[in-house]
Formats: C-alpha cells, sequence, structure tokens
C-alpha cells in the first residue's frame, strides 16, 4: 500500500484537540492543498476563512447553537444535550468554506474540505468535517459572521473542518463492502 492510500485508511474524525495553534508551516501547508483541490471546469468556487481565534470561534458555536435549540430536540444533533459540546471541539484552528451558490459549488467545497482532512493527517495532524456550523448562518449573526469571515458578496456557508494535534484515539470506522456494487463489462 502507498503512503496516500495508508493516509486515508488512518483518517479519523477527532473530537478532542490540544489547544497548541498549527505551525506556519503546517498552516500553510494545508492551505496550498485546499487550493489545489479540483473542481468542476476549475471554477474553484470556494473561499477559505482561516480562524485562530478562539474567541471568534466560540462566537460561531454560540450563534449555531442558538439556533439549533430553538428546534425540537428531535430536529437537531442530540451534541447538544451535552453542555460540554462544542461545534469545533475547541480545536484551535478552524476553515470554514463558502461559496455562491451554484450547481457544482457544494460537491467542489467537499473535495477541498477532504484534501485538508488528508493534508492534515499526512503531517500527524488531526480535522474533523463539519456541518453543524451551518446553523450559526441561519440566526441573527449571519450577515456579521460573513462579514467578519470575509466571505465575498454572494457566498455563502458550505461546509467547515477543525485542524488541530488530536487528544483522542480511535479506530478507523468499519468498512461496509455492502454500499459497493461493482458493474463490469462480462467477457
Amino acid at each position: 500500500m502507498n503512503e496516500t492510500l495508508r493516509t486515508i485508511a488512518k483518517r479519523v474524525s477527532h473530537r478532542k484537540y490540544d489547544s497548541a495553534q498549527l505551525t506556519k508551516e503546517q498552516l500553510d501547508a494545508i492551505v496550498q492543498a485546499a487550493l489545489q483541490s479540483p473542481s468542476a471546469v476549475n471554477r474553484q468556487p470556494w473561499h477559505f476563512s482561516v480562524i485562530q481565534d478562539a474567541s471568534l470561534i466560540q462566537r460561531i458555536h454560540d450563534a449555531a447553537a442558538v439556533v439549533a435549540m430553538k428546534r425540537d430536540s428531535s430536529q437537531r444533533s442530540p451534541r447538544y444535550n451535552d453542555s460540554s459540546f462544542q461545534v469545533f471541539y475547541h480545536a484551535p484552528t478552524v476553515i470554514i468554506l463558502s461559496a455562491k451558490n451554484t450547481h457544482y459549488a457544494p460537491i467542489d467545497c467537499g473535495i477541498a474540505v477532504q484534501t485538508i482532512a488528508l493534508a492534515a493527517e499526512s503531517m500527524g495532524l488531526g480535522s474533523v468535517i463539519l456541518g453543524l456550523p451551518r446553523d450559526a448562518f441561519a440566526g441573527e449573526e449571519k450577515e456579521e459572521l460573513e462579514r467578519v469571515l470575509g466571505f465575498p458578496e454572494g457566498y455563502s456557508y458550505v461546509i467547515a473542518i477543525a485542524l488541530g494535534t488530536p487528544l483522542d484515539t480511535k479506530a478507523p470506522h468499519e468498512l461496509k463492502e455492502e454500499k459497493v456494487t461493482y458493474i463490469q463489462t462480462v467477457k
């Protein structure tokens, strides 16, 4: 197995991080990897808001929690029932991807966030890809958060990723081979 396949096989979602910030070299390498991600017709529809400010990360969490907690408990993540839950798991670095609402932008941003996750894993860092922060951009703080995060005009939240040195360990998830159908030419 080559190094890329080993990195893919060992990557897991981490939910506990050391408070130490990524080095400039680590962050630069991750951002470069993100910018190298493929996209439909090479449109590169994304914008990356790189956050290394714990108070802003907490503010986004708080805004998301306000919106989530307005929903019936059956319609929100059960993680919010834990008073110690923080949507970014207290990671020291968060990257939020925003884009215009175009047909391929969500797919392209998904590809980019996976590229970030694999780059982080290859450097011994941990990550978790996140959808829950989207609630922060559905509430009263939407416009102010978009401004603070530097979203370009007409862009909106797509997906986020938390990054840092992981403090938790777990095995990669179980592979479900039944999720694959092979269709091959019969000779």
